[in-house]
């Protein structure tokens, strides 16, 4: 039943990115980023990483929520062209849709080399669970992930928030202009 969730996920991340991608306005694009990055969420909660997909939900997309609005509020159109409102951009969603089903019957469907093994054989999932936790107790590896980046990977926590401030004062500057 979790290979079937997480295929159905998978195969709307993938056409939320085809539409994004061929965006016919910025609000049916901001939309399409938006489906794109819950489905992602959601393929990492059912794959038993809780911290880390409520944190890119609430992260990710609350940032994306105010870039759609404030996206949406200054391209603002009286009649927003949809996908099927013209042929152009209808051709160019289903090519680019036709072109990634092509590609994964491609590596799936190779039954000379298997290039892409992980559909067929779940065997190798099991490295990434850590199963010696000693006479600890409850052991959660989400605590465990946040308390080492916070004590063995300071630097990174240190980096990224220096890259966002200048980030921050880097916009600020382009956007005051003269």
């Amino acid at each position: 039943m979790m290979t079937y969730i997480v295929t159905i996920l998978s195969t709307i991340f993938v056409v939320s990115f085809v539409g994004f991608s061929s965006k016919p306005s910025p609000i049916y694009g901001g939309v399409g980023l938006i489906v794109s990055g819950g489905v992602g969420c959601g393929i990492v909660l059912n794959y038993g990483g809780s911290f880390l997909g409520l944190m890119v939900f609430l992260i990710y997309l609350g940032g994306m929520l105010v870039v759609f609005g404030y996206t949406t509020a200054m391209a603002m159109e009286e009649y927003p062209e949809v996908w099927v409102s013209n042929n152009t951009v209808l051709l160019t969603f289903l090519l680019g849709l036709i072109g990634e089903v092509v590609l994964v019957a491609y590596l799936l469907l190779d039954e000379e080399n298997v290039k892409f093994e992980v559909v067929f054989n779940f065997n190798s999932e099991g490295d990434w669970v850590i199963y010696d936790a000693g006479d600890s107790g409850v052991f959660s590896e989400e605590a465990m992930g946040v308390a080492a980046l916070y004590s063995y990977g300071y630097w990174l926590v240190i980096v990224s928030g220096w890259s966002l401030v200048t980030c921050i004062i880097v916009v600020m500057e382009i956007t005051r202009g003269n």
